[in-house]
């Protein structure tokens, strides 16, 4: 079997380039990797799923990795030696079984992408992209550096795999709207940080200024071969549940290159036989401050109408410009797809009264179980349905924003699930007194 992707335009699938070419668009409109179908029909459903169910187990760096542990459907025709993997995906897929009882949902489940090398799903799209600069590099190719705009997640996947490739890497974020951690990650790795006075729409019209030089390489999810490693997140959730699909999954959405991606995952599941019958519905979730996407869907799925994007809890999803909108909107029109806006009270609200099942939720997956919640309340999700919420990444990266709730210091927030430390005079009386006003007399 002798497979190979390459790159097409989504407005025009006879234009094609190979992978080897650095190339973003063609004539204006985004590309796609494509994977064609015959070759991969020649293995049945069955012998896919055992063939990716055996490298699970498997003890290579790579066979157990959720990316390249489906290589043939991600990127096939690299060679193994020039994969940079850090040991991405596998990320694990929890219950919240209180949260579905509340909702009367059958089942609600968290996968959680924040259990990754660098703590969010943009792992699993960059190890793909700068696999591919390592083998186009030591194929002769003259690539100086790999270069990305972000929000904070993306910068940190670039350094750590670029790093771990020896590639030098240049990321620009909006100046003071990044949490340290995310912005200690890139400077740890050594990549060169630059932090502009715009917000992140901004950056993003710089580094697509810089990589019209095709010897700086855009690390940014324009690039399709990010969405590759980041439609892993479909497969791998569906094999999690034993080869089925829940009715809905929901996502955050930002610049929209993860909802593309989890579109595309399902179509390989459905193409190639591994799920049949009816589809999920993908419901995206955004932050009321930053929702040109939701704004298309109130409007019927109308033309992109850019936003100034203002300040949100979420800021990983301040995004008002989204490169990736024209493949979001194919993905929620094949996938009977949704977009809900969350304010900022409810999204800290959803994300404690989850943290309450044991979760640490970044205000991003706040956004998506707030969406949850407010589209079973107005019915479009109907109780006895089951939905996978996608956690983008992990809520560690983003502790200030739990220490301003729990506090009661985040604006526009009452922190109606406040958990106030007590302070108690050092004596044995001093905190028995103190526990009888918190502990239940009895179980």
């Amino acid at each position: 079997m002798t497979l190979r992707a390459h790159f097409r335009s989504i407005d025009d699938h006879s234009a094609i380039h190979d992978l080897e070419e650095v190339v973003y668009d063609h004539e204006g409109a985004l590309l796609e990797v494509f994977h064609p179908l015959e070759p991969l029909k020649s293995r049945s459903a069955g012998d896919w799923k055992q063939l990716f169910g055996g490298r699970s187990g498997s003890m290579d760096t790579r066979d157990r990795s959720g990316v390249w542990g489906k290589k043939e459907w991600v990127l096939p025709q690299i060679p193994d030696e020039h994969i940079v993997s850090l040991a991405e995906g596998w990320n694990p897929l929890l219950p919240a079984s209180r949260t579905a009882a509340r909702l009367g949902l059958s089942d609600v489940r968290l996968k959680l992408c924040g259990t990754t090398h660098t703590g969010s799903f943009k792992d699993l799209g960059m190890t793909v992209l700068v696999s591919w600069v390592n083998h186009l590099r030591r194929s002769g190719a003259n690539i100086r550096a790999v270069a990305c705009a972000s929000t904070g997640d993306t910068s940190a996947a670039l350094a750590a795999y670029a790093a771990a490739a020896g590639i030098p890497a240049i990321v620009f974020l909006p100046a003071d709207k990044v949490s340290l951690a995310q912005l200690i990650q890139p400077v740890a790795n050594g990549a060169h940080v630059l932090a502009l006075e715009t917000d992140f729409d901004g950056c993003m019209e710089i580094v697509q200024e810089l990589t019209r030089d095709k010897t700086v390489y855009l690390a940014n999810s324009k690039n399709s071969l990010r969405i590759e490693g980041q439609k892993t997140v479909a497969i791998e959730t569906v094999q999690q549940l034993g080869w089925k699909a829940p009715d809905w999954f929901v996502i955050p959405g930002g610049n929209l290159g993860n909802v593309s991606a989890l579109a595309k995952g399902l179509d390989l599941l459905f193409d190639l036989g591994l799920l049949s019958g009816k589809r999920p519905r993908i419901a995206v979730a955004q932050a009321a401050a930053a929702d040109p996407l939701v704004k298309s869907f109130e409007g019927g799925l109308a033309p992109l109408v850019a936003q100034t994007a203002r300040n949100t809890l979420a800021s990983a999803i301040r995004i008002g410009n989204p490169v990736s909108f024209p493949k979001a909107l194919d993905a929620l029109r094949r996938y009977q797809g949704v977009a809900e806006s969350v304010s900022e009270d409810r999204l800290a609200d959803a994300a404690a009264r989850n943290d309450l099942e044991g979760f640490y939720n970044c205000p991003h997956t706040g956004v998506a179980l707030g969406a949850l919640e407010q589209l079973v309340e107005k019915g479009t999700i109907s109780k006895g349905e089951s939905a996978v919420v996608v956690s983008t990444a992990h809520g560690l990266k983003f502790s200030e924003f739990k220490t301003g709730y729990h506090e009661g210091r985040l604006p526009g927030v009452e922190s109606r699930l406040a958990n106030r430390v007590v302070r108690v005079a050092p004596t044995y009386a001093a905190v028995q007194d103190a526990l009888k006003t918190i502990l239940p007399s009895s179980p």
